[in-house]
């Protein structure tokens, strides 16, 4: 039985990076498919990435001066009250303009604003607007724990993240990846590669900009994972280059996601090669990829581990060496579940590759076995979960 058309107005707001987007869009789709009458304003900056991806996803983008949080003394702290404000006015203004019954917050540049535009009196609007925050990571950052003191309702996605009270409900995931069918999809996703249609394949990739320390490890074990019949398709971020020995390798071809290949080779290339290395400054079809591969070796942020769970995949998670450690904290669940391996940065080297990935890919039971437990340890519902908490508090 469907829902009651609706015709709410909310607004999402989660702008800077893809893992503040991402939840907050596939929360946006989960809304339309509960109920299509329902009209969705995504909050952002004109610095972050929701400028590129928010109109992708057919969404209105309302743009607001960003608010970053020194994180110590400086002149911008100086300067923080004020900017507050103006973001806070403008914010106050598309909550008017939209006629936003309720807010949903997942961190960041934006979240902060909307959460103090929303409420009434002190910030000039007559009545206040709900607001649900959500927390993605497994330590709060600062806006959500400001959020969470004003929210008529607290998500996150694990136990223990910081915001007291909060609802585990896990990280809301795209459609594309929750729904993925990865073994329908496998012959496809490695033709589009260009891999072999037979043998393990490596998927390997550290964010948007890539990670040197994963590009380095893994390139450097190319030779002994030709060696071994591995194929690895490796996103290196756009602005790095790999050097890879094709004495054993085979064939690196460019453009297959549309961007210009930036390895450099050395050595020869065999006439009929069994493993294949494709090298890549990006992947823009990551649902192909997930499918084409076996195992990924990848950083631990939020998003990036909600979406390699819940396709299955057995990961190498290899938190940021920097920061407050939440990276690792993100992996724990996973891994404690069986469906990964927690890698120091500093130990991930070709060696680490050559003695432990390598076997795990030539290992089909294991690989299965991972593949299970990744998958039962996730939220693969949590877009729809959140979708409905979001017109629950609206009304």
């Amino acid at each position: 039985m469907s829902n009651p058309r609706s015709g709410l107005s909310v607004i999402v707001a989660g702008g800077g990076t893809a893992g503040h987007i991402e939840p907050a869009l596939a929360v946006a789709d989960a809304l339309r498919r509960l109920d299509d009458s329902i009209r969705v304003t995504a909050l952002g900056t004109e610095r972050g990435l929701e400028t590129k991806l928010v109109p992708e996803r057919g969404y209105p983008l309302a743009l607001i001066p960003p608010v970053p949080l020194p994180r110590k003394p400086s002149a911008d702290l100086l300067r923080l009250p004020g900017r507050v404000l103006a973001s806070v006015k403008a914010t106050r203004a598309v909550i008017d303009d939209v006629q936003a019954d309720v807010i949903i917050g997942f961190g960041g540049y934006v979240a902060l604003p909307a959460y103090l535009a929303a409420r009434g009196g002190v910030f000039g609007r007559k009545r206040k607007v709900p607001v649900i925050v959500h927390e993605a990571n497994a330590k709060a950052g600062i806006a959500n724990k400001v959020g969470a003191k004003l929210a008529a309702k607290v998500l996150a996605a694990v136990a223990d993240s910081g915001l007291a009270g909060a609802q585990v409900v896990g990280i809301p995931v795209r459609a594309s990846i929750t729904e993925l069918d990865r073994p329908a999809l496998r012959a496809q996703a490695r033709a589009h590669f260009g891999l072999p249609a037979e043998g393990p394949v490596l998927l390997v990739f550290g964010g948007s900009q890539g990670a040197r320390s994963l590009n380095e490890a893994v390139s450097g074990a190319a030779p002994q994972l030709a060696a071994a019949g591995i194929s690895v398709l490796h996103a290196h971020g756009p602005k790095n280059t790999l050097e890879l020995d094709t004495s054993v390798l085979g064939r690196l071809d460019s453009g297959l996601t549309g961007g210009r290949e930036e390895s450099r080779l050395r050595g020869r290339e065999p006439a009929a090669p069994a493993a294949v290395y494709r090298a890549v400054p990006y992947l823009s079809r990551m649902d192909l990829a997930y499918a084409a591969a076996d195992a990924v070796v990848c950083r631990s942020g939020a998003m990036t581990v909600a979406e390699v769970s819940a396709v299955g995949l057995p990961a190498f998670y290899v938190p940021l060496p920097h920061g407050n450690g939440e990276q690792e904290f993100n992996a724990r669940p996973v891994v404690t579940q069986g469906g990964g391996t927690i890698v120091a940065d500093a130990e991930l080297t070709p060696k680490y590759v050559i003695d432990e990935v390598i076997p795990l890919l030539l290992d089909p039971a294991r690989l299965a076995q991972m593949s299970r437990a990744a998958a039962g340890a996730g939220h693969r519902d949590a877009a729809d979960t959140v979708a409905r908490i979001v017109t629950e508090v609206a009304r």
